[in-house]
């Protein structure tokens, strides 16, 4: 046998050394392996990610809700953000939700998720959460628990929250129980 030459793979000696078991095709496995550390990916949180040159924005932060093409709901941030929007609605059409950060000098990057809008005239608080499964319904209004319903929510075996925009308008999520 050479000086140089290996008797088996280095990768296959690294992992023997190093306490990981080997498997029949002689390829390290670990803790990796385990079910429910790998091939899982992560919820995608944006629809849309871009950057944009936008030198007239001032600030190094904005979050908007774009309800229409002509209606921005500014929740953070400078005012004028329609240069970041103009940018997302290339790909995604509202009502979206977007935020921005200032990367480098004129620099922004903006991402966006589509969003459902709900109007909901009267509704109090700023954030709703109705359970309804069978005959029975759950409303909690800002953590606390109410009596009633609120007919624009109501979904048979699904809890819809909503998150108020601005108004009477709201975000509207919506998952099976």
């Amino acid at each position: 046998m050479s000086l140089f030459r290996r008797s088996e793979p280095l990768h296959v000696r690294l992992a023997r050394e190093g306490g990981l078991l080997l498997g029949p095709e002689e390829e390290p496995r670990g803790p990796w392996d385990a079910a429910g550390i790998h091939g899982l990916h992560r919820v995608r949180e944006w629809d849309v990610v871009a950057t944009v040159d936008a030198p007239e924005i001032p600030g190094d932060r904005a979050e908007f809700v774009a309800i229409s093409p002509e209606e921005l709901v500014i929740q953070s941030g400078p005012s004028d953000v329609a240069v970041l929007a103009n940018t997302v609605e290339r790909d995604l059409a509202p009502p979206y939700r977007a935020e921005a950060v200032r990367r480098d000098g004129t620099l922004w990057a903006v991402a966006a998720r589509k969003i459902e809008v709900v109007r909901l005239p009267g509704v109090r608080g700023d954030e709703v959460e109705l359970a309804t499964h069978g005959d029975e319904r759950t409303l909690v209004i800002d953590g606390e628990q109410t009596f009633g319903s609120i007919p624009e929510l109501e979904r048979p075996n699904q809890v819809a929250r909503a998150r108020r925009i601005d108004g009477e308008l709201w975000e509207l999520e919506v998952d099976p129980l």
